[in-house]
C-alpha cells in the first residue's frame, strides 16, 4: 500500500521494508502538507521474538499521529491481528483521539476471501473505526483516498488542538473595577517616572 501511495505503482512481490520512514508532500484539501510514513513491523501474529516485535511496535506508535491497521482479506490470521494492534495502540497513547482506519486489502481476491466484510465492519463499529475495503493491485485511486482521508482525520485533530491552545492562552479581562484600578497601580508603579 506504501509503494503504491507514493509511486502510484503496484509491485506484487514488495519484501516489507520494515521500520523505514518515507517523508512526501502531499495535498489535502488544496493543502501541501508533509507527511512521514513508516513501514511498521506489524503482524502481531509472529510467535518468535514476540516482546521484540512489540517493542519496536510501540517506538513506531509513540510518535505516530495516525494509524492504517492493514490486513489481507484473503488472511484470516492478519485480521485476526487487528484487535491487539487497536488495544496496543490504545495503551501507548490513553484518552487519545488519535484516528485508526481498519483497511481490508486484496479486494480483487474475492475467489480467495477468508474474511467477511460484514465482520470487518462489526469489528470496525465496535473499535469505534472507519473501515475501509480496497485493493491495492487495482485502484490507484482507492489507496490514495484511504491515506487522503487519514491526513484529513489527522488535520482535524491538529485544528482543534491549535484551537483549545489559544482559548487557554487568552487571558480573560477582568471585570471588577477594582482589579481595573489594582493593575493600573501596577503599571504606574513600574512606570520610570515614578518619583
Amino acid at each position: 500500500m506504501i509503494v503504491r501511495f507514493l509511486t502510484k505503482r503496484f509491485i506484487g512481490d514488495y519484501e516489507p521494508n520494515t521500520g523505514s520512514l518515507y517523508s512526501r508532500l502531499v495535498h489535502v484539501e488544496g493543502d501541501e502538507v508533509s507527511i512521514q510514513i513508516q513501514d511498521t513491523p506489524g503482524c502481531l501474529q509472529v510467535k518468535e521474538d514476540f516482546v521484540q516485535v512489540l517493542d519496536s511496535f510501540s517506538r513506531c506508535v509513540k510518535w505516530a499521529e495516525g494509524f492504517l491497521l492493514v490486513y489481507s482479506i484473503t488472511d484470516y490470521s492478519s485480521y485476526q491481528s487487528i484487535r491487539p494492534l487497536y488495544q496496543h495502540i490504545r495503551k501507548v497513547h490513553p484518552d487519545s483521539k488519535i484516528p485508526i482506519i481498519i483497511v481490508g486489502n486484496k479486494a480483487d481476491l474475492l475467489h480467495a476471501r477468508q474474511v467477511q466484510t460484514n465482520d470487518a465492519v462489526q469489528l470496525a463499529n465496535e473499535l469505534g473505526s472507519l473501515f475501509l475495503e480496497i485493493s491495492t493491485s487495482e485502484n490507484y485511486q482507492g489507496v490514495c483516498d484511504v491515506f487522503q482521508y487519514l491526513c484529513k482525520e489527522v488535520s482535524k485533530l491538529h485544528q482543534t488542538s491549535s484551537r483549545d491552545k489559544r482559548r487557554s492562552s487568552i487571558i480573560t479581562r477582568p471585570k471588577s473595577p477594582n482589579m481595573q484600578d489594582l493593575k493600573r497601580r501596577f503599571k504606574q508603579a513600574l512606570s520610570p517616572k515614578v518619583k
